[in-house]
Parts: C-alpha cells; structure tokens; sequence
C-alpha cells in the first residue's frame, strides 16, 4: 500500500471499518490502527510499523477520543509531544457530546472535534468535509501540493 493520507484510529472494529468505508468513497489511501499505541507505533515506525521508518506522515489522524487502553486524549497528547508529529492535524472522533470531553480534546491540542454519525449517509457526509478542508482546502505546515514530491513533507 502507498503511504496513507488519512490514519483512522479506532478500537471498536465496526466503527473502524464503517467509517474507514466513508473516507474510501473521497479518499484511495486510508491506513488504520485498531488503538492508541498501534497508532502511535505507526506514527513513529515502531514495533509491526518499523519499516515505516522515513516514510512520509499521513496528512490527517482521525483519533476516537474513548480509545482503550491508551485513551484517545493520551494518544493526541503523545502525537503533540514529539516533535516530528507535533503539527499532524488531529481530528477527534466521539459519540460524546459533553462539553468538557470536548473542551479536553481541544485543551490537548486537537485541531478539530466531530461527533460519530448516527447513519452511513451522515458519516459520509462528515468524512468527506473532513477530507476535504484538511486535505484539499488547508494549507497547513507540510502540505503538499499536486506534482510536489511526497518527501517534502518529511
């Protein structure tokens, strides 16, 4: 498989699978890690992702915040962290609607927060605005551009 755009994280194998679903009708390349530190050890090409070393980033994590064991706000706060990882646009991921679950993801240093959809049309929809603004529209530090080789963002 070519280096993913988007890493989804999830623990819960439907979810994983139905919104890794979502992403493929917008986006072709979609890695995934079933928790946090699978996440983290693709992130840092560690343990099964070792041979990830020097590979390009994905340009967007889309992390559950209810992760276990290494809860999602853990994971995020990790991803901020290392320096190498410290600017990867986050998207938190979460059926709560609590305002402080919310105001932690943020405090941590997520860059956006949505609720999980309660339909596949719904989270579609959502996947596709997400792809979109962070991977077409955003022009945040290592975008790379149409034509731009995918070492630039190393």
């Amino acid at each position: 498989m070519k280096d993913p755009t988007v890493l989804v994280v999830d623990d819960n194998p439907d979810h994983l699978e139905l919104t890794v679903m979502a992403l493929s009708e917008c986006c072709d390349r979609v890695g995934t890690a079933s928790d946090g530190q699978d996440a983290l050890d693709f992130l840092w090409a560690r343990g099964r992702h070792a041979q990830r070393a020097g590979r390009p980033l994905p340009r967007l994590v889309i992390l559950d915040m209810k992760l276990v064991p290494l809860p999602g706000l853990e994971v995020l706060r990790c991803i901020r962290a290392e320096p190498r990882t410290a600017r990867l646009p986050v998207v938190m991921h979460s059926s709560s609607t609590e305002k402080v679950d919310i105001a932690a993801c943020y405090a941590s240093g997520a860059n956006s927060y949505i609720g999980k959809a309660t339909d596949y049309d719904e989270l579609c929809r959502r996947m596709r605005q997400v792809y979109e603004f962070w991977v077409l529209v955003n022009e945040g530090p290592g975008s790379r551009h149409p034509g731009e080789s995918p070492s630039a963002l190393t």
